[in-house]
């Protein structure tokens, strides 16, 4: 079967016997088209299934009216949530989403620079890989701006919208701490990524600042699947193997605070055949919020990420790049790219005791 052509300007210009540029300017609302020829245009418009050629009218005005969006895992709840507070901030403003998946992958991450580079998006919004800069740094050159989403890339000169792990482990820790929890544990995913670096900066801060110190062993890394399966950025059974080991270790007093809420998931089963009670023998805090954290027996104390603030702030601020072409990003005093970390909420549920 022989594809339909495309309906055209000229198409609709021949079917009215109006030059292709009085079409045009109907179509697009301009002065000097009467309201009749107007209608007239638009009627036969639908007829014939016109669709305006969005690439044709980038390349006469050089612009897209596309933003990048390029993320490691889409399944990821938080993503997914940043994913639609983009695409919803950037509609307001005429904007188009183009999404590109990495898979924590620097050779997908090499190759969607590129790509993103011969589409001619107007700019891009980017959750690094965090091995490499120069894909990036070619894109910049090339005249589209760049900014970064919730993991920060050393050696690059972009701009920086996410969260702020350390102040969030901060007051997990602090919430822990003020039940009376004494013996404490991070559980992390194995990543060498900026918001796990900043968890773990977090929770020491806290235990430094009370006098509680912890070993190694209680900064458990957790082997997670990443690189074996796309589909599933975490899964329980990650942090399941690593708590049934933990539930011999754990006494009174003791707390963990994971990474994310999955890996609290695999905990409670593991805590549970041990014979543990939560938070009676051990107190647990998660990382996400995500939506079972307030249906798991007892529910989850977790920190609630502000995924949609992030999204409509990383759009507001590539906006804002993107208005002035050739122009030096607004800097800090010491000349830095800047740096826009959003406050995460603390939920106080059952799984952690009641503060005194």
């Amino acid at each position: 079967m022989t594809p339909r052509r495309r309906a055209t300007l000229r198409d609709i210009a021949a079917a009215l016997d109006l030059s292709v540029n009085t079409v045009s300017r109907a179509l697009a609302g301009k002065d000097a088209v009467s309201e009749e020829t107007r209608e007239r245009v638009r009627r036969e418009a639908d007829r014939l299934g016109y669709v305006p050629n969005t690439m044709a009218r980038s390349l006469v005005l050089q612009n897209a009216m596309t933003i990048g969006l390029v993320i490691t895992n889409p399944s990821n709840p938080f993503y997914a949530r940043l994913i639609s507070a983009i695409e919803a901030r950037g509609r307001v403003h005429g904007y188009s989403l183009m999404l590109m998946v990495t898979e924590d992958s620097v050779d997908n991450e090499r190759r969607v620079a590129e790509e993103l580079m011969r589409w001619g998006v107007d700019g891009v919004l980017a959750v690094p890989v965090q091995h490499g800069t120069e894909h990036w740094e070619r894109l910049g050159k090339s005249g589209t701006p760049v900014v970064l989403l919730n993991r920060d890339l050393p050696g690059l000169d972009a701009d920086l919208v996410g969260v702020d792990y350390r102040d969030s482990a901060r007051r997990a820790t602090e919430l822990l701490v003020a039940a009376g929890a004494r013996d404490l544990y991070l559980v992390e995913e194995d990543l060498d990524i900026s918001p796990v670096a900043e968890r773990v900066r977090g929770f020491r801060d806290v235990l430094a600042e009370h006098g509680l110190t912890v070993g190694d062993d209680h900064l458990i890394k957790v082997p997670t699947r990443r690189r074996e399966a796309s589909s599933q950025p975490w899964d329980p059974i990650d942090s399941y193997a690593i708590g049934r080991d933990l539930a011999r270790r754990v006494g009174p007093g003791s707390a963990v605070l994971a990474g994310n809420d999955y890996f609290a998931l695999g905990l409670y089963r593991a805590f549970g055949e041990h014979g543990l009670r939560i938070p009676g023998d051990v107190a647990v805090v998660g990382h996400g919020d995500h939506p079972f954290a307030a249906y798991l027996a007892p529910p989850l104390t977790t920190v609630r990420l502000p995924a949609a603030q992030v999204g409509a702030t990383a759009v507001d601020r590539l906006l804002e790049l993107m208005a002035r072409p050739g122009a030096r990003a607004e800097r800090d005093v010491s000349g830095s790219p800047r740096q826009i970390l959003l406050p995460a909420e603390v939920v106080v549920r059952a799984s952690t005791p009641e503060v005194p």
